[in-house]
């Protein structure tokens, strides 16, 4: 925080603080209005309410969420914000010149830039000043000591950087001015306040722009005697007054607009702004140097320093806020502001401050204000009906409150209640979220009405406020200091954007006034009182408007005034004034009517003459409107913005337009005559209601005059009851008069009430327990008895109870004196206290002697609790020890009550002690051993009360010593613990405060096992794998069942498992549960064999599925393969473990690509890396040394002995192979000639070991196990070799290879045909494949079916190279190699020939490939992607 400086704001006068009783707290417009005399002097007042008086907060905290307005302190106030607007257009001017603005330093501050440039332009600018040297006189004004040589400064700061400016606005030529910058000066960054209230267009960029230096690129350093920053043009350039925009990408054909030459281009400037060029030499002055940041020339310097301001305005939060947040960032600021807590900060301090911030241009602190949030979107801060918020039953009166700021405005004297719209902040109240130095601006109330404020929770509000009577002298001294604002916005004061010191309006003669507003306290602010303030922290206030009948002629003086400003009105006037005519009967108050009837009177003249007027004018028609079902935006005047009622006029020409009968001549241009007069009463409708108003306000003074007359004559008291009814019936108001007669008519009932009761016994308001008087009941003394009967007498009536009155007092004389006689006595007995109590229930007489037969009375009942409690230690607790000793204090001093609070006061003391130590040992770092606690306990043991820590603290040790026997036997077992076992074991341990020395051992333990897991993780797990390590290294126990299961599908199977017999294994939580619950690793290697066995007989139900599928398939389009679920197209790849298909789109860039000679597994089989096993082997030895067991332990245990025993069952099935093991392969495949094509499928060629069933099981269970083993793929190269010997010959050398003219010479023989490709061949089958999936090339021609029957002759999915050369007789040509084969027709007939080794020719419909496919991809057949085992 910045140091505070001498001259500080020093605060104005107090406003006036009102705290009325309940009573007058019951009626808020009575009370103001008794108020209204002192505190609209001053504007505004605070108002205390009662004590006692708190309303629930009833907003919803949680749900209550808004964006809250960003304000820069420095920016709210009138002159700060003029000054900064001015610093902001000479920074623009010379930013666009290339320059960046420094504010100089002088006399070792900031100096002001603009009151210099004010102080200059009043002494008639900078050569009169030079020439009449008076730069020291404006040194002095500026406030700096003389004798100093300021003014030289000055005139060279002046010269340097503000001639320029003022010199550009004036139009003249600059000779040569240099904007040299001393390395002091302080760096000036424009706030741009127009600019973030306003839409800013996007920056556009042309492909031809070029940069403004010039191609040597020489740089620029500003220094004197350098570059001209503001340039003209030598003249004016007639023939080139357009700038040259055709082929912008050729830069020689940019001409400089002065001279018209494109020559030396190295010297043109281009325009940052227009894009127009000039050259360097052309300007005035002429430019040595291209200037540094953006260029503009003449013309566009002119326009950007031109541009009219922007509406200031407040800027919405980038975020949302709700109540916590915005509290905890509002403290957050507070607090590092200060540096010290939010609570201990002086409000002084912070109100000086605040004023500091905004008077500055130096600092820039921003705050946000959560301002005018509507409570009927989010919910009041105060209870009512039909709310969310419960009200507790005590609180229930809040609800009907007058202070409840959902009440005040429509309530019976509130004149807005006579308003049907819910007006949001004036009728409906608006909440209010501040932090510290948020602020709220000057500004007085729409239609100048009263407006009040409540503060529900939180730090203080600063107010400042103005007497209405000194408005217009506020508003005066803000336009005379602030008048370039109220240029660009004459609205200003309107917006509550602007705030003015009040130091600087008390010193212009404006009465101001302050006051902090502290939670649970009104704010109170007058008709037209102007107030502003700001907020000390975070607080929640809530506001709302009302009207008083005393408004009402200001009311009417704010229409008149929004009219000649042109603003548009809240609530009509007019309309409110006729709709509380409309009810001008019994239940319109008097003081209301009489008001309502002054206001009529004006509105009618008013409104007779200007139907005068509108006659004269020529206006003949006219019709009835129901103004009041129109909205108000719709029955708006066009020219003034008011919202008409009584009357408007409308034109034809102009439809849904209107005008006031004020600005009869603003319509249109049309004569009068066809204009229409639009009225919703005439004036024979108007003149009644008024009369009506006018009897009702005239029947209060026939009232007056007739209680008079009664009250002189002192006629009996049912006739005065009778005017008091009258007077509340008709709702008179509440004159002296009023309270007299009411006085009066109360004494009389009173009396005669009074004296009923005291004769009948009725007045029973004494408790049991010692007579004790009701709060609301004022008893009678035994003098005031006497002189009651006297008073009787003095009434204008007779009491007939006045007789009996005396026995009364004979029976209180006995009573006082059987009670001295009993408190003479040392030791009363309770009973007899209490009897003589009980007398006194049936004198209704204020009795002295019964204070003291209290007093003893609770003092032989506390004794007796006393007693009581200590013959029951089980009970006796602090709070009940406390209790007594409280009840003990409020005693009357005796000897038998002091020495039983000493006793007590003892025995408080030491369980105290002992409840703070137990608390202090179990909460102790580093935490006691058990024996420690042991020994305390064995002291606490001989207190006799109930102290809850100690209690706690034996459980705490019970705890620790049942967790050490169960560590120990944990530790001295001789089984392996289990993990689940061990972690709950250690996090039990963590919560007993108690040292437990094994507690750190089992904890590293724990973390091993952590350790151990993630390295394992690490080896087995793929990247971004969504298998956990437990489902990699165990046996599926749900393979089989399709494809793999989604996370959310394997959460849901697990919880349906879960709720299974524990003895199946049907998921993995299953298996994991039985792992966990296993007792030892035999068990668990059991567990995992029967999953082993299900997981293989799943897998091959799976493959024997997945195979019968692909061969079975009679229709292509209705087979679903892949991951895709769709039906088979283009190049397909086969699983070797699930042996389903895949396209190769599907499972394209992935590591499943096949290789040659190498079994190809699915995403879907693939589960883990597959590490070697010399990898897996230390994670197992590793674990074995932490000695803990865990399901994935077990499981990677498995998985190793089950690749040893695999790899002996290998090596086995070698040696039996090599004996002579038959294997033979069926291929499942039928030309398109034969009658079974239709059902069978031949999409995919299937080998099956119809021989060696063991040793597809066993190469089946090679590739389910997650470790990489070269056994593996020898298997598979082995079982492919039995399969297929040629394979064996393929692998070992190359395909043969036919040159481009064996190619041209067989297509020759096959009729020479035109126009045929050659044919590629693949050099190896492995690396062909390989680079033809990797690199594209261009695509052979396709044929369309006239063209296929003069090409090759293969058609079958089996032909070889030998092939190739058969003639045109031996084959038919027109027969499509696919099995499946449409047959399409037409004249036209699309074919495509495979890319693979067949080279066979397809219909492109039958494969599925589209012509843009054909031609620009390769396409290679079912058949040449499957295995070589695969094909015949």
């Amino acid at each position: 925080m910045t140091q505070l400086r001498t001259n500080e704001f020093i605060a104005p006068p107090e406003c006036p603080v009102f705290e009325p009783s309940w009573e007058e707290f019951a009626d808020p417009f009575t009370y103001i209005n008794k108020i209204r005399p002192i505190a609209e002097k001053t504007g505004i007042c605070k108002v205390r309410p009662p004590k006692g008086w708190q309303p629930p907060f009833a907003c919803d905290v949680d749900s209550l969420h808004f964006t809250p307005r960003i304000q820069r302190l420095n920016e709210l106030e009138a002159q700060t914000r003029v000054k900064l607007n001015f610093l902001d257009q000479i920074a623009k001017f010379w930013e666009l010149q290339g320059c960046t603005l420094k504010i100089p330093h002088v006399e070792r501050k900031i100096l002001d830039l603009y009151q210099l440039n004010k102080l200059v332009n009043n002494e008639r600018g900078f050569d009169a000043v030079c020439r009449e040297r008076r730069w020291s006189k404006i040194a002095l004004k500026m406030g700096f000591a003389p004798g100093k040589a300021i003014g030289s400064h000055l005139r060279s700061h002046y010269e340097r950087i503000l001639y320029p400016y003022n010199l550009f606005q004036t139009g003249a030529n600059l000779l040569k001015p240099t904007l040299t910058n001393d390395t002091k000066d302080t760096d000036y960054i424009p706030h741009d306040l127009p600019q973030r209230q306003s839409v800013q267009p996007l920056e556009t960029c042309s492909i031809a722009r070029r940069a403004k230096r010039m191609r040597a690129e020489v740089g620029l350093f500003l220094g004197p005697h350098k570059t001209g920053l503001f340039i003209f043009v030598k003249q004016e350039a007639t023939e080139h007054e357009e700038p040259i925009t055709s082929d912008k990408e050729n830069v020689d054909q940019y001409m400089c607009l002065v001279c018209g030459s494109g020559s030396e281009e190295n010297r043109l400037l281009l325009c940052d702004g227009c894009d127009d060029s000039y050259h360097t030499f052309c300007l005035i002055p002429p430019l040595h140097d291209v200037p540094k940041g953006d260029w503009r020339c003449p013309k566009c310097l002119a326009q950007e320093c031109c541009k009219p301001q922007v509406a200031f305005g407040f800027e919405q939060a980038g975020r949302d806020y709700s109540l916590r947040t915005f509290g905890d960032m509002a403290d957050s600021f507070k607090s590092d502001y200060f540096n010290m807590p939010v609570h201990m900060v002086p409000t002084e301090l912070v109100e000086k401050e605040f004023w500091r911030l905004v008077s500055t241009i130096e600092e820039d602190v921003t705050v946000e204000y959560g301002a005018d949030i509507a409570s009927k979107e989010f919910g009041s801060g105060f209870p009512i009906r039909g709310g969310r918020f419960q009200v507790s039953p005590e609180d229930e009166d809040y609800l009907s409150s007058g202070w409840n700021l959902n009440n005040m405005p429509v309530m019976d004297s509130s004149v807005l209640t006579h308003i049907t719209a819910d007006i949001c902040g004036m009728k409906l109240p608006w909440l209010y979220v501040g932090m510290c130095f948020s602020s709220f601006c000057w500004h007085i109330e729409d239609h100048w009405s009263y407006s009040i404020n409540y503060l529900h929770w939180g730090e203080p509000k600063t107010w400042y406020g103005v007497p209405g009577y000194a408005a217009e002298k506020l508003e005066w001294v803000m336009r005379k200091l602030a008048p370039e604002l109220f240029e660009s916005q004459p609205d200003l004061l309107h917006q509550l954007v602007t705030i003015m010191n009040p130091n600087t309006l008390m010193n212009h003669g404006v009465p101001v006034y302050r006051t902090n507003q502290c939670s649970g306290e009104f704010v109170i602010t007058f008709p037209r009182a102007y107030h502003s303030g700001f907020n000390q922290g975070f607080n929640f206030a809530e506001a709302v408007n009302f009207c008083t009948m005393d408004w009402m002629p200001m009311g009417r003086m704010c229409v008149d005034h929004y009219r000649q400003l042109n603003r548009y009105c809240v609530f009509s006037h007019d309309e409110m004034v006729c709709k509380m005519a409309s009810k001008a009967d019994t239940t319109m108050d008097v003081a209301l009517a009489s008001a309502v009837q002054r206001d009529m009177t004006v509105m009618l003249q008013e409104e007779d003459k200007l139907r005068d007027k509108v006659s004269k004018m020529g206006v003949q028609r006219s019709q009835q409107a129901e103004y009041d079902l129109l909205p108000d935006e719709e029955r708006q005047c066009s020219k003034c913005r008011t919202t008409c009622y009584l009357s408007a006029l409308t034109c034809p020409c102009s439809p849904g337009q209107l005008v006031c009968l004020h600005h009869a001549h603003d319509l249109c241009s049309c004569t009068s005559s066809k204009l229409t007069l639009n009225y919703r009463f005439t004036m024979a409708e108007l003149y009644p209601m008024m009369e009506a108003v006018t009897l009702r306000a005239e029947s209060y003074t026939y009232w007056v005059s007739h209680v008079s007359d009664i009250l002189e004559a002192k006629q009996d008291k049912k006739k005065l009851r009778s005017l008091v009814v009258e007077a509340e019936v008709k709702r008179f108001p509440q004159s002296d008069l009023l309270r007299q007669l009411r006085t009066v008519t109360l004494d009389a009932e009173k009396c005669a009430v009074v004296a009923q009761q005291l004769l009948i016994g009725k007045r029973q308001t004494r408790y049991r327990s010692g007579g004790r008087k009701s709060q609301s009941q004022n008893l009678l003394t035994v003098e005031e008895l006497r002189s009651f009967v006297r008073q009787l007498h003095n009434l204008p009536c007779s009491i007939r109870q006045a007789p009996l009155l005396k026995d009364l007092l004979t029976r209180v004389d006995d009573f006082q004196q059987s009670s001295e006689q009993l408190l003479y006595d040392e030791a009363p007995s309770p009973a007899a206290l209490q009897g003589l109590l009980d007398v006194s229930l049936g004198l209704d007489v204020e009795l002295p002697q019964l204070a003291l037969l209290r007093e003893r009375l609770e003092q032989a009942r506390w004794l007796d609790g006393v007693k009581g409690a200590s013959v029951r230690p089980h009970s006796l607790c602090l709070d009940t020890m406390r209790r007594l000793i409280d009840q003990g204090v409020g005693l009357a001093p005796h000897g038998s009550v002091e020495r039983a609070m000493a006793r007590l006061q003892e025995l408080l003391t030491m369980s105290e002690h002992w409840e703070e130590r137990a608390l202090r040992l179990m909460e102790a770092r580093p935490r006691h051993c058990v024996e420690t606690l042991v020994e305390a306990l064995q002291e606490v043991a001989s207190i006799p009360a109930y102290l809850p820590n100690c209690l706690l603290l034996k459980d705490t040790v019970d705890q620790a010593k049942d967790w050490l026997q169960e560590a120990e036997t944990l530790q001295l077992g001789g089984r392996i613990p289990v993990l689940d076992t061990l972690t709950e074991l250690v996090s039990r341990a963590k919560a007993i405060p108690v040292w437990l020395d094994p507690l750190a051992r089992l904890d590293s333990l724990v973390f091993d096992v952590q350790a151990w897991k993630e390295s394992a993780a690490k080896t087995f797990l793929m990247k971004n794998s969504t298998y956990s390590l437990l489902e990699v290294l165990c046996p599926r126990c749900e393979a089989g069942t399709g494809p793999q299961k989604s996370k959310y599908k394997r959460a849901k199977d697990a919880a349906q498992c879960s709720e299974r017999n524990s003895a199946r294994l049907d998921c993995l939580s299953d298996v994991e549960r039985a792992l966990s619950e296993s007792k030892d690793s035999a068990s668990a290697m059991a567990t995992l064999a029967e999953v082993r066995q299900k997981e293989m007989e799943s897998l091959l139900a799976l493959r024997a599925s997945n195979e019968s599928k692909l061969l079975l398939a009679g229709d292509c389009g209705a087979l679903r393969v892949c991951v895709c679920h769709k039906a088979p197209s283009g190049a397909m790849l086969q699983c070797e473990l699930c042996r389903d298909a895949f396209h190769r789109s599907c499972v394209l860039g992935s590591n499943q690509d096949p290789l040659p000679n190498q079994a190809w597994v699915c995403p879907q089989c693939q589960l883990s890396e597959k590490p070697p096993l010399d990898r897996v082997l230390p994670l197992l030895a590793s674990l074995q040394r932490i000695r803990v067991r865990l399901p994935e332990g077990d499981a990677l245990r498995f998985l190793i002995e089950r690749t040893v025993r695999w790899q002996h069952r290998v090596q086995q099935a070698s040696a039996e192979v090599g004996q002579g093991v038959a294997v033979t392969t069926s291929h499942q495949r039928t030309t398109s000639n034969t009658p079974t094509s239709q059902n069978k499928s031949h999409f995919y060629h299937i080998y099956q070991i119809n021989d060696t069933p063991e040793l597809e099981e066993l190469m089946v269970e090679g590739f389910l196990l997650q470790v990489t083993l070269p056994e593996t793929q020898q298997l598979y190269r082995s079982l492919l070799i039995k399969l297929d010997p040629r394979h064996h010959h393929h692998t070992d050398s190359p395909f043969p290879q036919h040159s481009a003219e064996q190619d041209q010479h067989q297509h020759n023989s096959q009729g020479g045909m035109n126009g045929k490709r050659t044919k590629r061949h693949m050099e190896e089958e492995g690396s062909e494949r390989k680079d033809k999936a990797k690199k594209p090339r261009k695509k052979k021609p396709k044929l369309n079916k006239e063209r296929s029957q003069e090409a090759k002759g293969t058609c079958s999915p089996t032909a070889t190279h030998s092939d190739l050369s058969l003639s045109d007789s031996d084959e038919d040509f027109t027969l499509c190699a696919a099995p499946w084969c449409r047959e399409p027709e037409g004249k036209q007939v699309n074919w495509v020939q495979c890319d693979g080794s067949c080279q066979q020719w397809f219909h492109q419909v039958c494969v599925g490939v589209s012509a843009e496919q054909a031609e620009k991809e390769d396409y290679i057949c079912i058949s040449c992607t499957q295995p070589d085992h695969t094909r015949e």
